[in-house]
């Protein structure tokens, strides 16, 4: 991918709520659109660990342990059971005809989340992951927003603190953030569908301060910080 130069100075601060949060897909979906701040905290910044083979996929319950070793868990989340679909993706006639054009064979996760777009703004969307790709929706899944195979995937950016943002990082195109409930879920499954793709396991790093690309030459900076009653993200703009 051009364009990609870490050395960037100035900054500018784009005005992305923070202090909401995003709900659960069971609650009320038109709320999708709310970004995410929760409790607790993690002093072990900037590590990177690989995807191990102790994770499990679907309908497991998850343990009180921080994620991966590493990330703050919320307190609804401790025992909260992985089921993959969450919004009944494989009777929808309208993405079983999407991946059947794709050659897809399996749907392993399908729910509500919410997107930053290259403009900065919250956008309530459906991210559906397949047994090969990555799949943003719109909404009312009337046409594909952006399809990510599986192996162009280099990493996965998660913060040490409880919120609920994560990064795909694609050095071929542009980056993704997005935001969800369920993101120990989403990093399992592309962490297990990863292993039958290719032999090097995905890479999941776990910092406090990421950048992702929106565009060839745009970049910006995630910041997280423990702040009373949740966690402050700050989504910076860096320009030439």
């Amino acid at each position: 991918m051009m364009g990609r130069n870490p050395e960037r100075r100035r900054r500018v601060e784009l005005q992305v709520p923070v202090k909401d949060r995003v709900r659960d897909s069971k609650e009320n979906d038109d709320s999708q659109g709310e970004a995410i701040a929760n409790k607790n905290n993690n002093n072990n910044n900037n590590k990177v660990l690989q995807g191990s083979g102790s994770m499990v996929m679907s309908m497991a319950t998850e343990t009180q342990e921080p994620f991966m070793g590493m990330k703050v868990r919320r307190r609804t989340s401790l025992y909260r059971q992985y089921q993959g679909d969450y919004i009944d993706a494989k009777s929808n006639q309208i993405i079983l005809k999407l991946l059947e054009k794709q050659g897809d064979r399996q749907v392993l996760f399908a729910d509500n989340i919410v997107k930053v777009n290259s403009e900065g703004k919250i956008k309530r969307q459906v991210l559906l992951i397949s047994d090969v790709a990555v799949y943003i929706l719109d909404a009312q899944w009337g046409n594909l927003k952006h399809r990510i195979g599986l192996k162009a995937i280099e990493k996965v950016c998660l913060s040490t603190l409880s919120d609920n943002f994560f990064a795909i990082i694609v050095p071929t195109e542009y980056d993704t953030l997005l935001a969800s409930t369920r993101k120990t879920e989403i990093v399992t499954v592309l962490v297990e569908a990863m292993k039958k793709l290719r032999d090097n396991p995905l890479e999941v790093v776990f910092s406090n301060r990421f950048e992702y690309y929106v565009g060839s030459d745009s970049v910006r900076e995630v910041f997280f910080e423990e702040a009373e009653g949740g966690v402050k993200t700050r989504i910076v703009q860096k320009t030439n």
